[in-house]
């Protein structure tokens, strides 16, 4: 049961705050949708994602009203794509369905358009990946993700090698959007079968036919917790972080519950990320700054957000009855005001952000890069980002946007939860040798757990 404090508490939240629910998403398999014909195959992974999810943006609004709990984005991820078109020769005929099926439904987002290659590609993998832009540049609401390394697997190198080809391929496409089909591309390492948020969401295929998830949001309602701890010791910090998340993610609890009794769908999880927007008041880089930090990206950056991120799981997973996804703290450039204040000025650097990614949830994400970088630093990114995952055994990812026609000092503009970023640089020095050895890095000795 909810006590009365807690609903007060909550409502400041909302309406000070900026706490919200980032998403409800409904992840739904496709497995039964298998056949060897690809506009049979098309017309079933329509139906079946109209129908399924033919209330969840009815009941989200409901439940919006309902509660007074708002909630940004209502959104779909089915079977990675790769699975279901072993048969099939062009999956972009898939990808405009998956598209279609979106706007029917009426959902902010699909995910999904996805390719799991740790060990090895098949030959359905790699013409999903192929496709990759040419899919995305041709649809409007579909988000596409690959998993090119694991801890157990090791990196997949020719996978990453290829990658970087399609997210070069995919800027030019799209040049004109500056670049923001590569919004819509995350590439994984130790991608987990659960996660909510987009671009990188996926139904797994360990998971059921059909589960509804929710991911929380509220850095403003932990920056203003911090507030009231100023000067104290690191302990008291922790322990309100702690205490703050414990708050919001029973928020997200109530509205996964309830969005799984009016669909009729199993619950899935609760992702407790932070996850920023642009607007002032909801950065995680702010929260940063509030433990005492100049600006994002300084000495102290990384041990700050590693604090954050750890005691935003211990405070979130007594509040729910299923945590999953990524749940920590995200660090989008381009989606949190703090973050893009901290790269315009030069606190924050891509090297920096590496290092950040080794303490929180994902990794370098949302980051515009001059456009003119070329297909085998962005490899490089993704293999560096990836091993960090492997040998840390977490989930990183690589969102980079090569802003074609852009060059440092210059601007990318988005627009809504994608917001702007200024363009970081790169270093100048080549790696084409280095990613075109190809082949797979080893897993690190400790992945033999057995």
């Amino acid at each position: 049961m909810f006590q009365t404090h807690e609903i007060l508490d909550t409502l400041r939240m909302i309406d000070q705050e900026k706490l919200d629910v980032r998403t409800i998403t409904m992840g739904i398999s496709l497995f039964n949708c298998v056949c060897d014909d690809e506009k049979k195959l098309a017309q079933r992974v329509y139906d079946r994602i109209t129908k399924q999810a033919e209330n969840l943006v009815k009941v989200g609004r409901e439940i919006e009203r309902d509660f007074g709990v708002p909630i940004v984005n209502k959104r779909v991820s089915v079977t990675p794509i790769s699975l279901i078109t072993g048969a099939v020769e062009n999956p972009v005929v898939i990808a405009r369905a998956l598209d279609k099926a979106a706007k029917t439904v009426g959902v902010d987002f699909i995910g999904g358009y996805s390719a799991l290659v740790q060990k090895g590609m098949t030959a359905a993998d790699e013409r999903l990946i192929r496709s990759i832009p040419e899919a995305l540049s041709e649809t409007d609401v579909m988000c596409s993700s690959v998993n090119v390394g694991s801890t157990r697997a090791g990196i997949n190198m020719d996978a990453v090698k290829l990658c970087g080809e399609m997210i070069k391929d995919l800027s030019i496409r799209t040049a004109e959007k500056d670049s923001l089909g590569c919004a819509k591309l995350v590439v994984f390492c130790n991608a987990v079968e659960d996660n909510p948020f987009m671009a990188g969401a996926f139904h797994g295929p360990g998971e059921g036919d059909c589960a509804v998830s929710v991911g929380v949001s509220g850095p403003g309602v932990v920056k203003r917790a911090l507030e009231n701890v100023k000067g104290q010791r690191f302990d008291e910090v922790a322990e309100m972080i702690k205490r703050t998340a414990f708050r919001i993610t029973r928020v997200g609890q109530l509205v996964a519950r309830e969005a799984s009794a009016r669909l009729n769908v199993p619950f899935g999880i609760v992702d407790l990320s932070l996850a920023p927007t642009p607007a002032v008041g909801d950065s995680v880089a702010h929260i940063l700054e509030e433990m005492g930090l100049e600006r994002c990206g300084t000495h102290g950056t990384t041990a700050a957000l590693a604090l954050l991120n750890d005691a935003v799981k211990k405070g979130g997973v007594m509040a729910s009855s299923h945590v999953g996804g990524l749940s920590g703290a995200f660090i989008p450039v381009s989606e949190d005001i703090g973050m893009i204040e901290a790269a315009a000025c030069g606190a924050l650097t891509l090297d920096k952000l590496e290092a950040m990614t080794c303490v929180c949830s994902v990794g370098l994400d949302m980051i515009a890069v001059p456009g003119d970088t070329t297909a085998a630093t962005i490899s490089a990114v993704i293999a560096d980002e990836a091993a960090i995952g492997m040998v840390n055994n977490k989930t990183t990812a690589v969102r980079l946007i090569p802003a074609y026609g852009k060059k440092v000092g210059d601007e990318v503009e988005f627009g809504g939860l994608l917001g702007q970023a200024p363009i970081i640089d790169v270093h100048p020095f080549s790696s084409e040798t280095f990613i075109a050895r190809g082949g797979r890095i080893p897993a690190p000795l400790h992945s033999l757990k057995n």
